[in-house]
């Protein structure tokens, strides 16, 4: 194990700032779509639950999921400008 993490040095140590930039790009935009699709899936998960107990109550559920979704998209959009900019601004 220790062979592999030593090859691996001279490699990390060739890297330039683009390469590393590009590296942090696909980590932040990774991160972000995670995030904001794990989010939406337990928000529509505890919505349908909501819905399945109390029907009465689906058009307000339906509103608030809908406000709540709109922000929990922002998350992978701010991670998409982020990773945006490491690629672009990075020389």
């Amino acid at each position: 194990m220790n062979n592999i993490i030593l090859a691996a040095i001279p490699l990390l140590a060739a890297l330039e700032t683009r390469g590393i930039a590009a590296f942090a790009a696909a980590i932040a935009i990774s991160c972000g779509a995670f995030a904001s699709t794990y989010a939406m899936g337990k928000a529509t998960s505890a919505a349908l639950e909501a819905g399945a107990r109390q029907p009465e109550i689906i058009s307000k559920l339906q509103t608030m999921l809908l406000i709540a979704i709109v922000f929990m998209e922002s998350i992978g959009i701010y991670a998409l400008v982020v990773a945006f900019l490491l690629i672009f601004t990075v020389q």
